[in-house]
């Protein structure tokens, strides 16, 4: 059985011209260098890639510009997992509107709920003969002082004050204007979110680390990394550079000592490359976004905060005119049936303007911790763009590992796309050879 594909493996191959070293990969994407030589073998193994060999055991990649049909035809586990990709976007979706789809059900059976209640209630009262009180036997008085919830019958005792919920629909028209997300959208966005900004944090940081080692051709100090790092740990833990470890191990880095006693990390994979490079740009240090409490537009929250409003009223409003249920019998049908519901009904409106607020409390204090993180890393770029004398020595040291060496298909020993000759093939097995140690070498580390 075949290895699934690495989908950031096969990005990096297209956005590095499908010609590529270990080195590349591994600096596009931010991964483990051992990871990347295993799997860029597997891909040019299932993808009809092919390996351009230097008579110095340096190994480029060739890959066609259709290897992802090609590893599609080949692979069942690929074609279903794009298939299953749509099929979840499209649920995602449905799940996403279906909180905007509740509420405004969740509005309309209170409302009509009320509505046939007050109704009934209406009828009992004009067909009660005595015109006193005794047709107030079914308006539960409750505990909100009276029979408060008049306020959403018509006008049967003097002048209308308040306006009814369709005004508030009318005004929402200019709500959902030029907004890329929808109403209902914007209603789960309001709830929950719109996730984690920094989700792609870790990938960010070793990519940046990555182009910061190679800028500097593959040769650098801790103080150039630090800057992209969260917990340095303790001081001791700073003082012997720790936490250049983790650095070291995804990117096969080796530690050098100069006279001094100074110490510089240098990347052998990373000084190879398939192609001739400018120096990427990177940030000073890695910047963590603050979390947003929505993306919905103003007008689309207020809106959302108005009708949880509404939905939160109305529940109360029915709960008071449901007392104890007594009425929700007598009239059956819809009535019934929203009763037997209620408790679910007036969870939702709660939750639905409580989770927003525990939310944005929760946020604002997430986001300061953002920001003390944030201000460590500039701290540290800015002692960087300050380096003492010691400092300056230790890149002045780490400048002396610095090196860059490019495949160039000129240098080829052989390459698997053309026929060799019988003392090319010689020379190919002895750099099969030597490749094939090397791989066992590292697989009896790792054991």
């Amino acid at each position: 059985m075949s290895m699934a594909a690495n989908p950031a493996i096969m990005r990096a191959v297209e956005t590095l011209g499908y010609r590529v070293t270990t080195g590349d990969v591994a600096s596009q994407a931010g991964l483990d260098v051992k990871l990347v030589e295993r799997d860029l073998l597997a891909l040019a193994s299932e993808a009809g890639g092919h390996m351009q060999v230097t008579e110095s055991g340096e190994i480029a990649y060739l890959f066609p510009r259709h290897f992802r049909d090609i590893l599609r035809s080949k692979s069942w586990r690929l074609r279903w997992q794009e298939r299953l990709g749509k099929v979840w976007n499209f649920i995602f979706y449905l799940i996403r509107i279906s909180f905007g789809i509740y509420l405004i059900a969740s509005i309309a059976l209170i409302g009509i709920a009320i509505m046939i209640i007050l109704v009934a209630l209406s009828s009992s009262r004009d067909g009660d003969s005595g015109g006193g009180d005794s047709g107030g036997g079914f308006i539960p008085t409750g505990g909100f002082g009276g029979n408060w919830f008049f306020f959403f019958m018509p006008d049967y005792y003097g002048p209308r004050r308040y306006g009814r919920p369709r005004a508030v629909k009318r005004g929402s028209r200019g709500y959902e204007s030029n907004q890329s997300m929808n109403f209902l959208e914007a209603i789960f966005s309001f709830l929950f979110g719109d996730g984690n900004p920094n989700a792609d944090l870790d990938e960010r940081r070793w990519q940046t680390i990555a182009s910061v080692i190679r800028n500097n051709g593959g040769a650098v100090v801790a103080e150039q990394i630090a800057p992209y790092l969260d917990d340095l740990g303790h001081q001791s833990q700073q003082e012997y550079e720790d936490y250049m470890l983790p650095v070291l191990s995804r990117f096969n880095g080796r530690p050098e000592v100069s006279p001094t006693g100074q110490i510089v990390y240098y990347f052998p994979e990373l000084q190879v490359t398939a192609t001739r490079s400018k120096p990427h740009p990177v940030s000073a240090y890695l910047k963590e976004l603050p979390w947003r409490f929505s993306q919905a537009s103003s007008g689309q929250i207020i809106l959302a905060i108005g009708l949880g409003g509404i939905n939160l009223i109305g529940a109360l409003a029915l709960g008071q005119l449901l007392g104890d249920g007594a009425i929700a019998q007598e009239l059956g049908g819809l009535v019934a049936f929203v009763a037997s519901i209620y408790w679910l009904l007036l969870g939702y409106g709660t939750g639905f303007l409580g989770i927003p607020l525990a939310r944005y409390f929760w946020i604002q204090r997430r986001n300061r911790k953002i920001e003390t993180r944030n201000d460590q890393r500039q701290l540290r770029a800015m002692a960087l763009n300050q380096a003492d004398e010691t400092v300056q020595q230790k890149l002045s040291f780490a400048r002396q590992f610095a090196a860059e060496t490019v495949v160039s298909e000129a240098d080829l020993a052989y390459t698997t796309e053309q026929e060799l000759t019988e003392q090319e093939l010689l020379q190919a097995d002895k750099i099969d050879a030597e490749w094939q140690r090397r791989l066992e070498g590292r697989s009896q580390d790792k054991n």
